[in-house]
């Protein structure tokens, strides 16, 4: 029984799921947090339900990934690495150069390095888990699978910007997008539920977390997608500011007396929710202290209003929508959230029933019975992406 393993690497997180394959069942999952700084923890759960958890102070990268494999055999759930055929990592940026998933060669590998600047906190530290697992794992077949591979075939005229042509050409200035691994599981699966093709449905994908993107789908393909040249632009997120006119960053600097750099991170870390309600990225923490601070009630209705905007321009563009689906940890769990994103948008015909829209992380259908267009809320499986990939590049 063949088993592969799906590694989804952020700046300060290894996450990591084990299938049994081609059966896609999960044999085992788990993650790594707070990776290099004290209190670091690591946790699985095996094949009986069974959690369990460590807590080790400045967990390394390395580390971390020998300790997922070590564990994965003094739990017994591997005898022998050997079990182990196929890595799969996600990788953010593959800039125009991966149109696809790719099996990871030395060419690959550097191509990966070289395309650092499109993202600078991930693709680093994702091509070195490569290098790792290779080194652990020399006889499995490792295979990368690009965020921004869905949207290289957008039409030009979504991912071009109005600047000089030639900062396109010279340095690859364009739309990329973020969150493709995410939109492509939830395109396919919406399509399964509503048992039409995906090329028959004109389709918006909401990823709502603490980053998050918006995905219009037309003929089967990505039209459009909110995120740009890099995951800062588009809706409001969790300590993202979104969209913002860069003459303001410009004059904000000067006022500040902040460096590019400087501003950057302003707007990367402590700007979108976190920033207008001065308490908490988390929308959780501003639904419970809405009423009583006026601050967290407006960033919730400033992200509502941002979604909203967006949605109702990707249906102008698909000349009407079939489909709207939420995903990822807003999404999937933010009732009064996606309640609110449907009462804003009921002139289009998208509607959710209160009672069907009752419960967080499942997979439903909570547009009323008869309704114009189907509103779908269908949590992400960006692992499960990764090993079907692996499975069909290396088989």
């Amino acid at each position: 029984m063949a088993k592969t393993l799906a590694i989804n690497a952020g700046s300060s997180t290894l996450k990591w799921k084990l299938f049994s394959m081609p059966e896609e069942t999960v044999i085992a999952s788990g993650m790594v947090d707070r990776l290099n700084l004290p209190g670091s923890i690591f946790k699985v759960k095996l094949p009986d339900g069974t959690k369990k958890t460590e807590t080790q102070d400045n967990i390394t990268n390395k580390l971390a990934a020998a300790m997922v494999l070590t564990r994965l055999k003094s739990y017994g759930i591997v005898k022998h690495l050997s079990e182990i055929t196929g890595v799969g990592h996600r990788i953010v940026a593959g800039g125009e150069v991966f149109k696809d998933s790719a099996v990871i060669t030395p060419v690959v590998l550097k191509q990966i390095k070289e395309l650092k600047d499109y993202a600078p906190l991930h693709n680093p530290v994702q091509a070195y888990y490569i290098e790792v697992f290779q080194q652990l794992l020399p006889e499995a077949k490792q295979v990368a699978v690009f965020d921004t591979s869905l949207y290289t075939d957008m039409p030009a005229v979504n991912y071009m910007y109005s600047i000089p042509y030639e900062y396109y050409e010279k340095f690859g200035a364009r739309k990329y997008g973020a969150h493709g691994t995410s939109h492509r599981y939830v395109a396919h699966r919406t399509a399964e539920i509503l048992g039409k093709p995906l090329a028959d449905l004109k389709m918006i994908t909401l990823h709502l977390g603490s980053g998050s993107s918006i995905t219009a789908f037309k003929d089967g393909h990505a039209l459009d997608t909110s995120m740009g040249f890099t995951p800062l632009a588009g809706v409001m997120m969790g300590t993202r500011s979104g969209d913002i006119d860069p003459s303001l960053v410009a004059f904000l600097a000067e006022k500040l007396h902040k460096t590019m750099p400087e501003m950057i991170d302003i707007l990367n870390h402590k700007s979108g929710l976190l920033g207008i309600s001065e308490l908490s990225p988390d929308q959780r923490d501003l639904e419970q202290t809405q009423d009583e601070r006026p601050k967290s009630k407006l960033a919730l209705d400033m992200f509502v209003d941002r979604v909203v905007s967006y949605v109702g321009s990707y249906i102008a563009e698909l000349g009407g929508v079939d489909a709207i689906v939420f995903t990822a940890g807003s999404g999937e769990n933010g009732v009064d959230m996606r309640q609110a994103v449907a009462d804003k948008l009921n002139y289009f015909g998208i509607a959710i029933d209160p009672a069907k829209n009752d419960f967080r992380g499942e997979e439903h259908i909570v547009s009323p019975d008869g309704a114009k267009v189907k509103t779908l809320v269908v949590p992400t499986n960006e692992e499960l992406m990764i090993v079907r990939d692996v499975e069909r590049l290396t088989k």
